[in-house]
């Protein structure tokens, strides 16, 4: 209970701080996804099925919140692919900094290529390989910087919402 309030609190932390701060921030390139490093942080601790519950709400959020252009549905599929990815990475010790980098590198590579591939499918005329790869780099690079501060932080919290039960 308290782990889902928690998990609930963080993304829409996460989603209004992306959409009000990051994204009116001019940044090389493109921006940081936090909603993407907060969902991987939580379906690490929580498993594949919160990981891609939390992945699909988070993307649906994202997907209706302004300035959203693009048609509904894509995000929250690639955020609940990729929740439910890191969430087959759960372990009850924390990961080395090394393994959350690289998951989160992963992740954000995957949520940049689904959003593309399904926009492309749906005839999105902004999808091309320049725009693709553009926004590939700067949030793998934004992501990677900012994982070993975000994502400690949101899954110790989410570690220490829900008490370990012994037998």
């Amino acid at each position: 209970m308290r782990r889902g309030l928690l998990a609930g609190v963080v993304l829409l932390t996460a989603l209004l701080l992306q959409a009000g701060v990051v994204n009116p921030l001019d940044l090389p390139i493109g921006h940081p996804d936090l909603v993407l490093l907060s969902l991987v942080a939580l379906a690490v601790v929580a498993g594949p099925t919160w990981g891609t519950v939390l992945g699909f709400a988070a993307g649906l959020a994202a997907d209706v919140i302004p300035p959203a252009d693009h048609a509904l549905g894509r995000l929250a599929m690639a955020y609940a692919l990729v929740g439910y990815a890191a969430g087959l990475l759960e372990d009850v010790e924390e990961r080395s900094v090394v393994t959350t980098v690289a998951v989160v590198a992963g992740a954000s590579a995957a949520v940049v290529l689904i959003f593309a591939g399904v926009g492309a499918l749906l005839g999105d005329a902004r999808v091309d390989a320049t725009s693709v790869a553009d926004s590939l780099i700067a949030t793998i690079l934004y992501d990677v910087i900012l994982a070993p501060f975000v994502v400690p932080l949101v899954s110790g919290a989410a570690r220490r919402a829900e008490p370990v039960t012994t037998y």
